[in-house]
């Protein structure tokens, strides 16, 4: 669709530019069209990578490619799909990569998908951590001392701390904190060091990831959160 200069400056107006958290990690702002999940945009030397889907509209598409494109949409979770995944691929010419029980939820798109893991390269790795939704993952990327982007699986409840959270849409609570466990085994004090969630960022008081993130892991009481009453969980 051709849209005037003046509508263009008006799009842009309207929209809140992405904005830098971390050296070569831009945030974008809350996608309304996936209850306030947050995306991201990773610069790298040799290509970018976005984790999870922002409001696409002009000024996005015009933001990223002043940034080199994106080469591959990384997704976390059903609920950061949105409804413009087709037209970011399109517009963009990247690949989609999706855990393989999320990916009947993009008939008309084209997927990658995986099972326990995958290796993109020696910074980046997708694990999947399940219990939020069937296909829940976590993303890692191995710079400035250990990133991990948790969509949903971990989210903040303060400017400091991090937790699982039970929810309505919640598929599997006891799979949700085996996962904790399990970046608990993978990680360490020395290669994990930030925790960016894929929603909640209000709390983070616009810092944008928590930092001590293998402590907030083995900080949480997976025991007692076990056999916590769901019902009291928000």
């Amino acid at each position: 669709m051709f849209h005037s200069s003046s509508e263009a400056t008006t799009s842009r107006k309207n929209h809140k530019s992405p904005r830098p958290i971390l050296p070569q990690l831009f945030a974008f702002a809350p996608n309304r069209d996936t209850l306030g999940a947050t995306a991201y945009l990773i610069v790298g030397k040799t290509r970018n990578i976005a984790i999870d889907c922002p409001l696409w509209h002009d000024a996005q598409r015009e933001f990223v490619n002043q940034q080199g494109g994106v080469s591959k949409l990384l997704i976390t979770h059903r609920g950061s799909i949105g409804n413009q995944v087709k037209q970011m691929q399109q517009d963009l010419d990247c690949e989609v990569i999706v855990q393989e029980q999320e990916a009947y939820l993009l008939p008309e798109v084209a997927v990658t998908t995986f099972r326990d893991n995958l290796i993109l390269d020696s910074e980046l790795e997708l694990i999947w951590t399940p219990g939020h939704s069937p296909g829940s993952s976590c993303i890692f990327w191995n710079t400035q001392g250990g990133i991990l982007f948790t969509g949903r699986h971990l989210l903040p409840k303060s400017k400091t701390e991090v937790a699982p959270l039970h929810t309505a849409k919640t598929f599997h609570w006891w799979r949700q904190l085996k996962s904790i466990q399990k970046l608990r085994d993978r990680f360490s004090p020395e290669t994990l060091r930030y925790i960016v969630p894929g929603a909640n960022t209000g709390y983070l008081r616009g810092q944008g990831y928590l930092e001590n993130a293998y402590a907030q892991l083995t900080e949480l009481d997976l025991d007692r959160l076990k056999i916590s009453d769901p019902s009291l969980v928000v």
